[in-house]
């Protein structure tokens, strides 16, 4: 894709497949219907989706107590929500939808803002497993019923030992049609498009402010800076808490329910756990699957262009 050249000349990426399984169905975005303000927010599962759409609802309903983002963000290509398009089509605010899909199997608009967001590979895994492993017996219900529905099948067990998932996903995940590597590299390929920004889950915890403000600024978002303080609050880990504890889907998926669905925001929790090889092992794997300026993004949150 090229950097330079109008909106007319200019190279956008272009779907290449599909993406059908427990979770996703890429086409269903095939025939969505854009408008000129719509806002997306796109991640591998458990980067920091969350708290991008609650940064993105502050913005939207500015500042509004009771909103929390991922209840009024369709996952367009969630499977166990087959209305989600119909859904959005009905939404009169503007919208901001979520995504888990990689750049080459999701249809791109020029229309759209995109905000895809980052965290390291071993953060995700921590919080991946947490998430896991405390779906409740009425998620295994619903996931049986995408299978029935869809025929695909449901998702494998999950080891309840946190490294061995740790070692199974680093060794196999490269390979799966859904590959964490492909997802972030795709999408840092494409960081120089006027309407892609890139955010890193640790720059979000360093400076929750400064980049809530790159958000606005890339939506066009005026902020009421008497109501900054309020927003930024409305972003912080317990407010989150108790606003998913609202959202009826979220208590019935999770044990513990929407509390546990947010679960602690932190990085870093692998380093009592792991060893001093074992981490580096991370690094490595990125390497093999990463240019180098991404995998230094991926892993310390600096973007350098």
């Amino acid at each position: 894709m090229t950097e330079n050249g109008d909106s007319q000349t200019r190279k956008w990426p272009t779907k290449t497949r599909e993406i059908q399984n427990s979770l996703m169905d890429s086409t269903r975005w095939n025939d969505f219907r854009f408008r000129d303000d719509d806002i997306v927010v796109a991640t591998w599962s458990k980067s920091g989706t969350t708290w991008t759409q609650q940064m993105v609802s502050q913005l939207v309903f500015e500042g509004s107590d009771t909103v929390f983002g991922q209840a009024e963000s369709p996952w367009i290509d969630f499977q166990m929500t087959p209305d989600a398009v119909k859904i959005a089509d009905a939404q009169r605010h503007r919208r901001f939808m979520k995504t888990h899909l990689p750049l080459d199997a999701l249809v791109f608009s020029p229309r759209a803002k995109y905000i895809y967001v980052a965290r390291d590979a071993r953060d995700v895994v921590w919080s991946f497993h947490h998430h896991l492993t405390h779906f409740s017996a009425f998620a295994a219900e619903r996931f049986g019923e995408v299978a029935r529905r869809t025929g695909v099948a449901p998702p494998p067990p999950v080891p309840a030992d946190v490294r061995a998932f740790y070692h199974g996903w680093l060794a196999h995940e490269a390979q799966s049609e859904t590959s964490f590597w492909a997802n972030v590299q795709g999408w840092w390929d494409a960081r120089a498009l006027p309407n892609v920004l890139l955010l890193h889950y640790a720059r979000l915890k360093t400076d929750l402010a400064g980049e809530f403000r790159r958000i606005a600024d890339f939506l066009e978002i005026r902020i009421d800076e008497a109501k900054l303080p309020d927003m930024l609050h409305h972003c912080g880990l317990e407010h989150m808490k108790e606003r998913a504890s609202h959202v009826e889907f979220l208590e019935q998926m999770f044990e513990g329910g929407g509390r546990t669905f947010v679960n602690k925001g932190a990085n870093g929790r692998w380093r009592d756990v792991l060893t001093a090889q074992e981490i580096a092992l991370c690094d490595e794997v990125a390497a093999q699957n990463l240019s180098a300026d991404c995998a230094t993004w991926l892993r310390t949150g600096d973007q350098k262009r």
